[in-house]
């Protein structure tokens, strides 16, 4: 076992620190990966400051990860020294249940092991991408399609995935109203996604004062919901609407913005429950729906997708010292539209 450098929270809302974590050896069917970006998922935040339950301290935060192949096991066959890859939400799954042998590990009934904050199989803790190395069964390794940067494709491991996932489950495409609620790491690339997979694409955002951006990333309109009017007047308009926000919205003024048969989706996480009345769904058979990123199987097509279309995450590169202040202004929706870390900067 060898120490690698990371950044670290070494206890609940405490500013992270440079620090050294330990990586297992590489075993028979595991990839050692010179990590050199790591994407700031707005969920990095929620779990260091224990926002969704207890966590496990010292914590490395980081799962949306890309970089090279440095080394391989005996058993390894899907990948080779100097290979383009990345890691997503997840490293393991219990490989049995129905959801894993379908292709749905991020559902796994056992539990996925979380890349961070998790339990490994050996039984200690998982430590994430905001550091040099990590080492990855193969099984949960993606490879990252040549013709997309590194740093570009990090934030697709989790923002990415987290969209493409509901836009392909709920058939986004020709003919397809589709809504993305929110304009933020994960909104952007949804109406990326959306406008690439041929859908009509609308921008629900508080403000006005993203429009030239939503529009030059795809979207074919853009409305500000803190206009009462834009309820009555785009009230069933949306055969899919993906609600990336993760604080608490009206969900009953957003299901009336749906056509017949039309699904909100919801892939950010309130802290607190959201009330919903059910003549809002009742009346047009709508569905208000859930979901969580993506399998092994569809984050790699999602990857591929992405490649084909030279879809990548709008961002921000920093260095190691500056991920605090990265924090602070993510809270303050400070950024457009993610922060990457250049793992190579990580004592600077």
């Amino acid at each position: 076992m060898a120490n690698v450098t990371a950044y670290a929270a070494p206890q609940a809302k405490a500013p992270l620190e440079l620090t050294t974590v330990p990586r297992r050896p590489v075993g028979e069917h595991d990839v050692l990966i010179e990590i050199a970006y790591a994407g700031i998922c707005h969920s990095d935040i929620h779990q260091v400051n224990e926002d969704w339950g207890t966590a496990t301290f010292p914590m490395v935060p980081g799962h949306e990860i890309a970089g090279i192949v440095s080394e391989v096991g005996p058993g390894v066959t899907r990948y080779a020294v100097g290979d383009r890859v990345g890691v997503g939400c997840f490293v393991d799954s219990c490989r049995e249940c129905v959801n894993c042998e379908a292709g749905e590990e991020q559902y796994c009934l056992g539990g996925m092991v979380g890349t961070y904050n998790g339990t490994g199989r050996d039984g200690g803790p998982t430590y994430g991408g905001y550091s040099t190395h990590i080492v990855v069964d193969e099984n949960y390794v993606l490879g990252i399609p040549e013709g997309i940067g590194l740093d570009e494709a990090a934030p697709l491991l989790c923002a990415g995935i987290t969209l493409y996932s509901p836009l392909k489950h709920w058939n986004a495409g020709p003919g397809k109203r589709v809504a993305i609620v929110g304009l933020g790491g994960l909104g952007h690339m949804g109406v990326k996604i959306a406008h690439a997979l041929g859908a009509e694409v609308t921008v629900l955002s508080q403000s006005l004062a993203k429009q030239a951006d939503g529009l030059k990333l795809g979207a074919d309109h853009f409305h500000a919901t803190g206009d009462p009017a834009t309820f009555g007047k785009l009230a069933g308009s949306f055969d899919l609407i993906v609600n990336t926000v993760s604080a608490n919205i009206d969900l009953n003024a957003y299901l009336g913005l749906l056509a017949t048969d039309g699904t909100l989706v919801n892939v950010g996480a309130p802290e607190e429950p959201s009330p919903v009345a059910m003549f809002a769904l009742i009346g047009g058979r709508k569905s208000l729906a859930g979901s969580m990123i993506g399998g092994i199987r569809e984050t790699q097509e999602m990857l591929d997708f992405c490649a084909a279309h030279g879809l990548g995450a709008e961002i921000e590169v920093i260095s190691g010292g500056q991920i605090n202040e990265a924090y602070r202004r993510i809270q303050a929706s400070d950024v457009r539209y993610r922060f990457v870390i250049d793992i190579a900067t990580l004592n600077s």
